[in-house]
């Protein structure tokens, strides 16, 4: 699969008092790529409201490798790096790049997928897995 990224656009809200990126910015930029992600495959929320599911995350870290200030040119990608296969866990890693090819920050995630009535968690339905079919997968991949 190619890659999935998405250009970023740094807003003046984003910085902090010493002008660079703040670190809480970083985890809504990886959210925003999931979700990009899951709308252009037709995993849009819609479909997981008739659905009754939705993700959950038990786990987002983000390791900072240089700072991100204002004007800086900044992408973030995604690749599953872990799964089982059904899809109902998984694990995904952000690269957010600077200026070309300045590793930036790595943001991982832990989730599954949740039956929002019942508030428990489920194996997806098969959009679920025709959609992380299609999701690049990262170096050293795996399947749980």
């Amino acid at each position: 699969m190619n890659e999935f990224s998405r250009i970023i656009q740094i807003r003046w809200s984003d910085l902090d008092p010493n002008f660079h990126l703040r670190h809480s910015v970083y985890y809504d930029w990886g959210a925003f790529c999931r979700v990009e992600f899951l709308n252009e495959y037709g995993l849009t929320a819609d479909v997981m409201t008739k659905l009754q599911f939705g993700p959950i995350l038990f786990r987002e870290e983000c390791v900072f490798r240089r700072e991100i200030r204002s004007g800086d040119e900044v992408k973030i990608n995604l690749a599953v790096t872990k799964s089982r296969r059904d899809y109902s866990r998984w694990s995904i890693q952000h690269q957010i790049t600077k200026n070309g090819d300045v590793l930036s920050a790595v943001l991982s995630v832990d989730g599954a997928w949740m039956n929002v009535r019942e508030r428990k968690l489920m194996s997806p339905p098969e959009k679920v897995i025709e959609v992380f079919e299609k999701m690049p997968r990262g170096n050293g991949f795996e399947w749980q």
